[in-house]
């Protein structure tokens, strides 16, 4: 969760954004790392598609 906290830190410090509080922080942090699973998730299940498609 630390690399998410930091991310979400860096975003915020980034564009200047008022610094939130330690739970927003933390729903940030959560919201980043759902979203960075969606779009994996996504990649994945395109290049299987994709793959059998191709060789199948």
């Amino acid at each position: 969760m630390r690399l998410f906290l930091f991310l979400a830190n860096a975003f915020i410090n980034t564009f200047g954004i008022t610094q939130p509080s330690p739970g927003q922080a933390e729903r940030a942090a959560r919201f980043i790392a759902y979203m960075m699973l969606a779009v994996l998730l996504m990649v994945v299940i395109v290049a299987v598609v994709v793959l059998r498609s191709l060789y199948h």
